[in-house]
This record gives C-alpha cells, sequence and structure tokens, in this order.
C-alpha cells in the first residue's frame, strides 16, 4: 500500500508531520511558537505596564518606564530589603541570645562538675562495692534526663527555621538586572502629531508621535534613540545622517557626544529581522520513539 492512499498507515518511516501530531495530542515534547506583534509592547509603553506612558523615563541601556509606576516598583522593593533586613537583625539577636544561654549552661556545668569531685574526695577508701557493669535502667543514676519519652514535648526533636541571609540593599532594574538608580533616570520628550483633523484622544491613535527634526512617524518598525541631553526622541536615520556630521544638536545646537545618544529599546513588528529573541517555548517531558 501506498503512503498517499485512503487509509496511508503502512509507511516505515515516523514523518515530521506525524510527530508534530502525536506532540500536540500527547502532551510530550517541547513546543515552540513566535510571537507575534499583538503579544509584544508598543515603542511607547511602559516596560512594566505594558501601557502608554503619561511621564515617560528612560534608563542607560535604553528601556522605557513610566515615572509613577518605576518609581512604585522601587519603593514596593525598598519595603521588601527593609522587611527582610528586620527579619536578618531578628534572626541576629536571637542567635546571640542562644550563645549567650549555651555558653552559660556550659559555665554552670564545669562549675557543678568542679563541686562534685571536690566532695567525693576522701581519706578513706569507700567500703561500698560498685558493679562494673553500667545499669539498664532508665532510673539509674545519672539517666533520668534522659528518659527517650519521645510523646513529651521537651523531648520531641525540633526543626530549627531556615536562616535567612542578610538581604542585598540595591534595587534592581528588572529588565536588564543591573543596579537601578533614581538619578540615573533621564525624561523623554515625545513629539506628538498635530493633526487639527483628529479630534481622537492622543493615547487611541495608532499613530502618535514622530521625530521633531524629520518629522517621520515612530512606530515599532522605525529605530529611534533618545538624546540624554535633552530627552528628545529622533530616529536613527536622523543621528546617523544629521547628527553624527558634526555631533550637533539639531534643535539647540549644543555640542554632543557619543554617549548621549541612546538607542531605544522597541517592541516588536513581527518580522524575524526586525527583532530577535521573540520565539516562546514551553517545556514538557520529551517524547521519545
Amino acid at each position: 500500500m501506498t503512503r498517499h492512499a485512503r487509509n496511508s498507515t503502512a509507511g516505515s518511516v515516523y514523518t515530521y508531520h506525524e510527530k508534530k501530531k502525536d506532540q500536540s495530542q500527547s502532551g510530550y515534547g517541547t513546543t515552540a511558537a513566535r510571537l507575534g506583534k499583538d503579544s509584544v509592547r508598543n515603542f511607547d509603553c511602559c516596560c512594566l505596564s505594558l501601557q502608554p506612558c503619561q511621564d515617560p523615563v528612560i534608563t542607560k541601556e535604553g528601556y522605557l518606564f513610566d515615572k509613577v509606576v518605576i518609581l512604585q516598583y522601587v519603593i514596593t522593593k525598598k519595603k521588601e530589603v527593609g522587611r527582610q533586613l528586620k527579619a536578618y537583625e531578628e534572626q541576629k539577636k536571637t542567635e546571640e541570645k542562644e550563645l549567650a544561654t549555651l555558653a552559660e549552661a556550659e559555665k554552670s556545668d564545669k562549675v557543678k562538675s568542679f563541686v562534685k569531685q571536690e566532695t567525693n574526695i576522701t581519706s578513706k577508701p569507700s567500703t561500698s562495692k560498685s558493679s562494673s557493669e553500667p545499669s539498664i535502667s532508665n532510673m539509674a543514676p545519672g539517666k533520668e534526663s534522659n528518659v527517650p519519652s519521645f510523646w513529651i514535648p521537651s523531648k520531641t526533636p525540633q526543626a530549627k527555621p531556615s536562616a535567612i541571609n542578610k538581604p542585598d540593599m540595591t534595587v534592581y532594574c528588572p529588565m536588564t538586572g543591573k543596579p537601578l538608580k533614581i538619578k540615573d533616570l533621564i525624561d523623554v520628550k515625545f513629539t506628538e502629531i498635530d493633526d487639527p483633523t483628529d479630534k481622537r484622544s492622543n493615547l487611541t491613535k495608532d499613530a502618535r508621535y514622530m521625530c521633531p527634526v524629520t518629522r517621520d512617524t515612530l512606530s515599532n518598525s522605525v529605530p529611534c534613540a533618545v538624546i540624554r541631553t535633552t530627552g528628545n526622541v529622533v530616529t536613527m536615520d536622523c543621528v546617523e545622517k544629521i547628527i553624527k556630521k558634526d555631533w550637533l544638536h539639531p534643535l539647540t545646537g549644543s555640542k554632543l557626544t557619543e554617549k548621549d545618544i541612546i538607542p531605544l529599546q522597541r517592541g516588536a513588528t513581527g518580522f524575524s529581522q526586525t527583532n530577535s529573541g521573540l520565539e516562546a517555548k514551553k517545556q514538557r517531558p520529551a517524547l521519545q520513539v
């Protein structure tokens, strides 16, 4: 029977299509899917709230945040670190108390043993015969404190609480994992498209901002950069063709350097050549045949 017959189940080769079909039905194997344009944030949206920024600020790495959202994130992280630090200090005080208690108990045992040795010193040999074999009774002298009664609360084993490490006081960026400081955030100024015929709100428009120099509409498909000194958002074409010629600000005429140009980390367009890392994977048990 050929593979293209009505019931082509006699093929000796396990095809790629059959494998994928079995994976989707059985729940085995790692599945991968490329994220579309609708699954990734827009270039002017906050990296935390994924909403259009009302008061945008940018980090040195080019990630855009809403100032209110990033301030709330920093405050929340600092409160969390404060709670962890308080728990760490309480644990440290408890350990110091336990060490002091153990030191006092050890000192008390040494005093008791010394007193016992001094009282056992006699001038005459003892006439009492002590058995050389140890007693197996639980109530023999010296064994009353070691009664193996596991149902007594004082005799039951207790699990010590897990040790708390000293928390790191540094707040890290949620996107890059690098230290984040409020003073390093740079205010961003988007130039709105002034269209007198469009009466819609700026947040509901598809094309909201433009480059103040070239007047090009900004979108995810247009590479952009932020000028550190003024916070203006311009296109990378403007940077390459205008700014890098004499390194002067195209709006104010001030001197610029390479560090003053911050590439804006934009979202996705759905095209493979424009963005990378847009593939989502779901790890599942492997299907071996």
